[in-house]
């Protein structure tokens, strides 16, 4: 028995995989990855792939970037964890200081957690506790687009709208207000809903929580910025707060350092984790505001009584803050506006395919639908598979196909993931005709 054989026994005894109907998976051959580096990753067989979404979207400056690996190996042999409970060491300052000051204006305070779907529940808790204890207990609700995805923690996974992620646990989620599906209304209807919403009833909601510019986990759905800027307004004139979840989109994605730049908007809480350390640790963030946070100060009963053991953990904290100083030393954000149009030409082209319903682009993001089965349609993995036999990773949102590759992929490895996908496209067209 080889020993890649012997890890998928292993495998199929007893793992148990995310988002994967698993008695089907035991009647496939698994990819089974053995090392990774830049934008490829390579399996038990030594064949190559290029990474076509940054293994969920994390993996932002590739994967094993030098500069990560030695800041995670200098730390590791000074301080591997404490804790943040009124202690504090160098790497966690530093890096809220840091963060600070790359943020929208005005998000100076910093709360780590562990991943995304905790920055958010963080963001959740502080609006309702903020207002709990400030004059306005009555906003409890929040209010979310039709589409969006936060997270998997109960509160996180309230405000979701992909039914396949959400229907098996509607007992126990917290009811939210949620936008008609702007794919049926239109996107400017869907925000004018909510600011409708917010004239009647703006004194009982806390939040507006959004994923700006870019919905993922939906299909890669967009819409205008200056939508975002809209709703910021309105949300100030309701007193309500504006959540940011940028998980996905922060960190130059969209080719700006946060999507809600590309809008002008500073929110009110912003949420960051994937490519906050660039896959290499779990780590996650809560920006917010003084004002904010000045609503917790007071009697030791108004703190803010919510915490992680490993947030702001110092290897995640170091290797954070050589995340931030790749994006300069490596202008990160400039790549992505210089290969934006490599993946615009490509889509325009993807699109002229037979099947294809609709493509769309921004930054390093490109997608193009190729039916109507949602999550759970086939199409994707047509191209999938199609994919790999071409040398690269597509996993698809069904029958949504799409690139978010590492934000320094090389022109050339880019145009060739391009290429593979329009390929794989085509491929899987004629055999479903």
């Amino acid at each position: 028995m080889t020993d890649r054989d012997r890890l998928v026994d292993l495998d199929r005894l007893h793992l148990w995989h995310p988002y994967t109907q698993m008695s089907s998976y035991g009647r496939i051959d698994p990819l089974v990855i053995a090392a990774a580096e830049g934008s490829w990753i390579e399996d038990a067989n030594g064949r190559r792939y290029l990474d076509g979404n940054s293994q969920w979207w994390v993996a932002t400056l590739g994967h094993g970037h030098p500069r990560l690996k030695a800041a995670l190996h200098a730390q590791i042999d000074r301080l591997s964890h404490v804790s943040l409970a009124g202690v504090v060491h160098e790497n966690a300052a530093a890096l809220a200081s840091e963060l600070a000051a790359v943020a929208p204006s005005g998000l100076t305070r910093v709360f780590f957690s562990d991943d995304g779907s905790t920055a958010v529940e963080v963001a959740l808790k502080m609006a309702v506790h903020y207002f709990h204890q400030n004059g306005a207990p009555k906003r409890t609700r929040f209010v979310v687009l039709d589409g969006g995805f936060h997270g998997e923690t109960i509160g996180a996974a309230s405000l979701g709208a992909v039914d396949e992620f959400r229907a098996p646990y509607e007992s126990i989620l917290f009811p939210v207000r949620r936008t008609p599906d702007p794919d049926e209304i239109g996107w400017s209807a869907a925000f004018d809903w909510i600011r409708a919403l917010l004239e009647r009833e703006g004194d009982t909601i806390a939040a507006v929580v959004v994923e700006p510019v870019l919905q993922g986990a939906a299909g890669m759905r967009m819409y205008a910025p200056e939508l975002l800027t809209r709703l910021r307004e309105w949300t100030r004139a309701a007193g309500t707060l504006l959540v940011c979840d940028e998980v996905f989109t922060g960190y130059g994605r969209t080719g700006a350092m946060w999507a809600c730049d590309l809008a002008n908007v500073a929110p009110d809480l912003l949420c960051t984790a994937k490519g906050f350390t660039g896959g290499v640790l779990p780590m996650a963030a809560t920006l917010a505001t003084d004002a904010i946070f000045e609503g917790f100060l007071g009697e030791k009963s108004r703190a803010f009584f919510h915490g992680h053991s490993f947030g702001g953990n110092p290897l995640g904290a170091a290797v954070a803050r050589e995340v931030l100083a790749v994006m300069r030393d490596e202008d990160v954000i400039g790549q992505v506006r210089a290969k934006a149009p490599i993946v615009r030409a490509a889509f325009e082209q993807i699109g002229r395919i037979s099947g294809v319903k609709s493509v769309r682009t921004i930054g390093l993001v490109g997608a193009a639908d190729l039916g109507t089965g949602g999550y759970l349609g086939g199409a994707g993995w047509r191209v999938y598979e199609a994919g790999l036999r071409r040398g690269a990773y597509l996993r698809p949102i069904g029958d949504t196909v799409y690139v978010a590759p590492a934000l320094t992929i090389s022109e050339g490895d880019l145009r060739s993931l391009c290429r593979i996908l329009a390929e794989s496209v085509e491929e899987a067209s004629a055999r479903g005709a």
